[in-house]
């Protein structure tokens, strides 16, 4: 049988990882080794142990969609821009009728 109160840390920390946005190297070590953490999400992904929780907190299985509150979904700094993301922006004179530099 396995300890509950293991089980249970390990499925917060998962929780905390996927709200935080974080790496799992991350983890807070009150969840335990991330090691761990991140070996149960994945295998529990695989296996289909979180759809399961998912359609048992719905009430129904036959639901194939549902929808993530924006508030906790954290994206990637490069998704903003940074390091070469998004391009640079032309100024409202130059935009408007200059040639760009390497056409002169």
């Amino acid at each position: 049988m396995h300890d509950e109160g293991a089980i249970r840390r390990i499925v917060s920390g998962i929780v905390h990882m996927l709200r935080s946005g974080a790496q799992w190297p991350d983890c807070p070590p009150e969840y335990g080794p991330y090691t761990t953490v991140y070996n149960r999400f994945n295998r529990w992904s695989r296996q289909g142990v979180w759809s399961g929780i998912f359609y048992a907190l719905k009430g129904r299985s036959d639901v194939v969609t549902g929808a993530i509150d924006a508030t906790y979904v954290k994206a990637h700094r490069s998704a903003a821009g940074a390091k070469g993301g998004a391009s640079t922006m032309l100024s409202e004179p130059r935009a408007a009728d200059e040639r760009p530099m390497s056409m002169r």
